[in-house]
């Protein structure tokens, strides 16, 4: 018998959402989200900000239950995985954290944290991570501090806010800040020393996001 784990594989998953997204909203709904999907894949091609090879900026952020969390303090354990992410009511973000939830066991296996950043109040992240049944800190960063350090930050299209809230999702609700910012979906990987040694992004099509399996090679790597 194989009892090799099969890795999630976001991009099949991804197709299993969009059907069940087609069979659920009229598709002159789902037509804006494409628009504004494919807009952003074209005005933003490369959002990082950071490269492989630098250090780390440094951050504390509160988590779901307001406590806060300290990157260096995870550093001093091993490597560590951020992702930012938009928010939970993005049907790609709940994809794709869940799909890291399932290969955080592989991520322990390397000694290496994970981490996921969004500018939701510690609320909204504290219900996403309750509902996901995430096992890893999920932060809130106000005002995308820190973000803006990693990737590019953009202003959610006020049509995709509107369309949401006729489907009964009020952007706002999620958020503090109401600047509708939220940063271009992100994944960097810092070894203990605080090097960058992975970073990555699909680009502005949020629909698009890093494989787990290019995490998992990439931490591969550093245990080589």
């Amino acid at each position: 018998m194989n009892n090799t784990k099969q890795i999630p594989n976001y991009n099949e998953e991804k197709i299993g959402l969009q059907a069940n997204l087609a069979s659920m909203i009229a598709k002159e709904s789902l037509d804006v989200f494409v628009n504004d999907a494919n807009l952003l894949a074209t005005e933003i091609t490369s959002p990082l900000k950071v490269s492989v090879g630098d250090k780390t900026p440094l951050f504390e952020l509160p988590n779901a239950l307001g406590n806060t969390v300290s990157l260096q303090n995870y550093l001093d354990k091993g490597p560590v995985v951020i992702t930012f992410y938009r928010g939970n009511w993005c049907p790609y973000c709940n994809l794709v954290l869940n799909a890291y939830q399932r290969i955080l066991p592989e991520i322990k296996a390397f000694g290496a944290n994970l981490i996921a950043i969004s500018p939701q109040k510690p609320d909204s992240t504290l219900d996403m991570q309750e509902k996901q049944s995430l096992e890893f800190e999920v932060l809130s960063d106000d005002k995308n501090e820190v973000a803006k350090q990693f990737t590019t930050i953009i202003k959610n299209s006020i049509e995709a806010v509107d369309e949401a809230k006729k489907l009964g999702v009020d952007f706002y609700d999620f958020y503090d800040d109401q600047s509708r910012d939220i940063p271009v979906p992100a994944v960097f990987i810092i070894a203990a020393d605080g090097t960058i040694i992975f970073a990555k992004s699909e680009g502005g099509d949020y629909s698009l996001r890093v494989e787990p399996q290019d995490i998992l090679n990439a931490l591969g790597h550093i245990a080589k």
